[in-house]
């Protein structure tokens, strides 16, 4: 979501919150008995619940679903989530660039590190899949220097583009491609 974009729906709901007081106000003037602001406090009350719900759509959760059985690989896609949704939150609540950037470099950083271990532990399990794997690897890190390249020369990317790619990009390899190699490094390595 661009800031413009992020700014019109903050100017929406503080609008349509700002208007719902009025008329609640409004209505305890038709008296305390009467139900209209009764029924605009709850609706008043349902706006954030709502909101957050919505939000909280942006951020990715662990699921016992994406285990590959490995606990060492497990944590370290764990460790990757919650990167990313720090991504995502430094770009939906517009933190300070020195923390973006701090939270790219970690991301990219770890990101390498785990695809080396991860590597290493197909390699010594002679994972018949190994080069297919690997090329997917590169394939995603080049994908992403580009995206994070783009935004640090141009602003052509987002942040928010960056973050969801990377969401994306690590639940289907991790419920697809990582899945794939579970059986021959499971029980061998960790």
């Amino acid at each position: 979501m661009s800031t413009v974009t992020k700014g019109i729906s903050m100017l929406i709901l503080s609008v349509l919150i700002l208007g719902l007081l009025v008329m609640i106000v409004l209505g305890f003037m038709l008296g305390f008995t009467h139900p209209l602001p009764w029924i605009l406090i709850a609706v008043l009350i349902i706006i954030p619940l709502v909101h957050d719900k919505i939000i909280a759509t942006r951020f990715v959760k662990w699921q016992d679903s994406y285990s590959v059985g490995i606990d060492s690989i497990d944590s370290d896609h764990k460790k990757l989530l919650g990167l990313i949704n720090q991504l995502q939150a430094a770009a939906h609540y517009k933190t300070d660039e020195v923390l973006v950037e701090d939270v790219l470099n970690q991301l990219v950083d770890y990101t390498k590190y785990h695809f080396t271990r991860e590597e290493g532990m197909m390699k010594e399990c002679n994972y018949p899949d190994f080069e297919e794997h690997k090329k997917q690897h590169d394939s995603m890190i080049k994908q992403v220097s580009g995206y994070i390249d783009e935004y640090r020369i141009s602003k052509t990317r987002t942040i928010e583009e960056v973050a969801v790619y990377l969401k994306t990009w690590l639940v289907n390899h991790i419920n697809g491609t990582d899945q794939k190699y579970t059986p021959y490094l499971k029980g061998k390595v960790q």
